[in-house]
């Protein structure tokens, strides 16, 4: 097993989050945690980066005033963006972090960020995916 998977993975344990699926030859760990509102949290192990990317919703027509609160949210997030994928319509939550020195603080910080974000903005996430 690839030490910065097991690595990360450990963290994750670590953190009290469970862990849903996991794949070390693609480095794939898929997490949730109820409490903190994290569910099918996609976690990428690829030197020399962890990548931690949260599917938010699906949005067909977006709009400009859509993009332009979510670009302004933002501004606001300790750490991750929102994002969208190559399709254009889905919007994600994705941080990027490097692997050489990460630790569990590190790691907790980013995803505390993600949950954070859905607590304080959720009443918007779900009017836009609505809309």
């Amino acid at each position: 097993m690839d030490n910065n998977f097991l690595k990360v993975k450990n963290y994750l344990v670590d953190l009290g989050f469970d862990i849903t699926f996991e794949d070390n030859e693609d480095g794939v760990l898929i997490i949730e945690n109820q409490e903190e509102a994290i569910t099918n949290l996609v976690i990428g192990v690829a030197n020399p980066l962890v990548i931690i990317e949260q599917y938010l919703f699906t949005k067909k027509e977006p709009s400009v005033e859509m993009y332009k609160s979510l670009l302004m949210k933002n501004q606001d997030i300790i750490h991750g963006a929102f994002v969208i994928d190559e399709s254009g319509e889905n919007i994600l939550f994705r941080d990027t972090l490097q692997l050489e020195n990460l630790d569990l603080n590190e790691l907790e910080a980013s995803i505390n960020s993600l949950s954070l974000l859905l607590s304080e903005y959720s009443d918007e996430l779900i009017k836009f995916s609505m809309n």
